[in-house]
């Protein structure tokens, strides 16, 4: 919360080269399963959240844009490929992965479920389980180092140059 008691959220793209600041209420996060998002998230679907009439802040750096259709942009890291925004002349929403806890953030409603994919509803239902469950004295699970950007801001990115 800010000092006059607005929310407040951080987020950013996995490289950290592009970060966001939203200060105030944000709306209903949703899921859209139209063609266009699923392709914009090289994904099932895309989750989003509107900013409405909360300010968005970019921290550091700026989003590129491709405009997708006549009316919407989508904006990305131009370094590592976050998808980061949908655009459109009645406001932006924010891809709900790149806030740095999205658990708050259930989406409330779906979009564009003629597009649906014809199994994405069973996903729940198939087996689960941890990272590190299926690893063994071979996998580069062992000694994986993330070079992600932490999930809070940071005065400087990246900390180190990396291979």
């Amino acid at each position: 919360m800010s000092l006059d008691n607005r929310p407040t959220f951080s987020g950013g793209c996995q490289c950290g080269a592009v970060r966001f600041h939203v200060e105030g209420a944000i709306e209903s996060p949703s899921v859209c399963h139209c063609r266009m998002c699923q392709k914009a998230a090289g994904n099932l679907y895309l989750t989003l959240v509107g900013t409405g009439d909360a300010t968005l802040e970019w921290t550091r750096g700026e989003p590129k844009r491709f405009q997708s259709s006549n009316h919407v942009k989508r904006g990305f890291c131009a370094e590592c490929g976050t998808p980061l925004t949908f655009e459109t002349p009645e406001g932006i929403a924010l891809t709900v992965g790149a806030f740095d806890d999205p658990s708050s953030l259930a989406p409330t409603v779906q979009w564009g479920r003629e597009a649906a994919l014809p199994y994405v509803d069973s996903v729940p239902s198939l087996p689960g389980h941890d990272t590190f469950d299926d690893t063994d004295a071979s996998s580069y699970l062992l000694d994986i180092v993330s070079y992600q950007h932490p999930d809070h801001d940071t005065d400087q990115w990246p900390l180190e140059k990396h291979a």
